[in-house]
């Protein structure tokens, strides 16, 4: 089988910014610089969201989410766990299965896909699970990492996670929209979206690949307050606006029927 090589659109995304590098280094160092380091949620990353039923969530069975990856499922940007992804996430299925739901979090500042399948997928996954929800690749995109090695930890990912849990369903994210982070000076605006956009599509490819897998669509405009106060992470607004459009796409295209299984 001859070395597989990335289409020369995606190629060109990487070496775009290298040409630019000198302008992109100073403004991305500029940035670190003035822009607010922003905490983790407090610990626990976990909780429970009931049904219509209320406390104990009647007769249906839990639903068990988890949500790994980088920052976002660390919950930067709020000051509560269930502000967060993790505790969005859960009261959008909630709402939209009437059943209760019970989430864990797992992710890290700064984490790209290679630094989850290293460090904690393996720890995250000893749990069962009905739903993953995986969020990574905005720092892939950041660390300019190129399309073939963000491909590789992706399908990585996915084999982990379905060879420990074959009945589960695995949700993926986009990537962030980086042509609207009004943080972002140009060229480094225009040449992460681009780059992002590759890493997206080789992402896509395998996750819409496999049957018990989705990746949600490129998001809407960011609303009025979706960011936190650094421009960069997403707020309680922006976390629930997140989950709320990704469990209605889900919703709408029939993938969340794979809950029903369990």
């Amino acid at each position: 089988m001859s070395e597989w090589r990335p289409p020369r659109r995606l190629r060109l995304s990487r070496a775009i910014a290298a040409a630019q590098a000198p302008v992109l280094l100073g403004q991305g160092r500029r940035l670190r610089r003035e822009t607010p380091r922003l905490p983790d949620a407090p610990l626990p990353w976990e909780g429970r969201v009931d049904g219509p039923g209320g406390e104990g969530g009647g007769s249906e069975r839990v639903l068990r989410l988890l949500v790994i990856g980088d920052s976002t499922a660390a919950g930067v940007g709020v000051d509560h766990a269930a502000l967060g992804l993790g505790g969005r996430l859960a009261e959008a299925l909630s709402a939209r299965t009437g059943r209760p739901v019970q989430w864990w979090a797992a992710g890290r500042n700064g984490a790209t896909a290679r630094d989850l399948v290293r460090q904690y997928l393996a720890p995250a996954l000893e749990r069962p699970y009905d739903l993953v929800f995986l969020t990574v690749g905005a720092n892939d995109a950041l660390a300019l990492r190129s399309a073939r090695a963000f491909r590789r930890d992706i399908r990585r990912i996915l084999a982990r996670t379905f060879a420990a849990h074959p009945d589960t369903a695995l949700l993926m994210s986009s990537l962030p929209a980086f042509f609207r982070f009004r943080l972002l000076p140009d060229p480094l605006r225009r040449s992460l979206y681009r780059h992002s956009q590759a890493l997206e599509r080789e992402a896509r490819a395998l996750v819409d690949a496999h049957p018990r897998a989705h990746m949600s669509p490129p998001p809407p405009p960011y609303t009025e307050g979706f960011f936190a106060s650094d421009d960069f992470h997403p707020s309680a607004i922006g976390y629930k606006d997140w989950a709320d459009f990704a469990v209605d796409d889900a919703e709408s295209i029939g993938f969340l029927r794979l809950l029903d299984e369990h």
